[in-house]
């Protein structure tokens, strides 16, 4: 993972956020021993509070590996909540059956082995939280795919928004800033036309949060 924050500041917000619980610890340590890129305490922390302040009751996620994030999500959701994991790895969508189930939020999960695109095409609207978190190439026609399943007071948020070993951060701030971009890597382009995407769309208002890797936050307004 490569953090967009300082260690010092990453230490800090940490340290100031909710405490994760030890089904979370021992998923950070899988995290670490394993080199999985997980969206980290800081970000889980945040997409927590996202579902808490909109009342979130159906979340669906475009990629979601062991669980990490979903488990996050999963503690401010009702008891007759709704979340929807959906992950290609068969072995990783088993492990965060077992995490899930390891903080009691096996009875509000749906797990879903297969391509997210084709899972959400199965499910009725609406969401009150969506992340996307799969190839990045790939986020832009995730929005469009759930776009119509979002309420208003609904959040789209998509990872990776800065930086993931593999996005070229220069050709990001070039775009941002209106500067001609000639060519680069598929994964920053796949960012650059999610951002176009959920900027151009009037009916949402998009930032960027300098946490974990970066988190694009889109609110729809209307």
């Amino acid at each position: 993972m490569t953090d967009v924050l300082t260690d010092d500041i990453a230490r800090f917000v940490r340290a100031v956020g909710p405490d994760p619980d030890e089904t979370l610890l021992e998923m950070d340590e899988y995290a670490t021993a394993e080199g999985f890129p997980h969206v980290g305490p800081e970000v889980g922390a945040f997409l927590r509070f996202v579902a808490r302040l909109n009342g979130a009751e159906r979340i669906f996620e475009f990629g979601s590996g062991y669980g990490y994030s979903a488990y996050w999500f999963a503690d401010a959701l009702p008891d007759d909540g709704e979340i929807v994991l959906t992950e290609v790895d068969e072995d990783e969508l088993e492990l965060a059956r077992e995490y899930m189930a390891a903080g009691g939020y096996d009875g509000i999960a749906r797990y879903e082995h297969g391509d997210a695109m084709a899972t959400i095409d199965r499910y009725d609207g609406p969401f009150d939280v969506v992340l996307i978190d799969h190839e990045k190439d790939r986020y832009a026609d995730a929005f469009e795919a759930v776009r119509s399943k979002i309420p208003v007071g609904g959040v789209v948020i998509a990872d990776n928004a800065i930086t993931a070993g593999i996005i070229d951060f220069d050709d990001l701030l070039a775009w941002a800033e209106d500067s001609p971009v000639d060519e680069t890597n598929d994964h920053t382009q796949g960012i650059i036309d999610y951002l176009e995407t959920v900027r151009a769309d009037p009916a949402f208002e998009t930032g960027v949060l300098p946490l974990g890797e970066g988190i694009a936050v889109s609110y729809r307004v209307e």
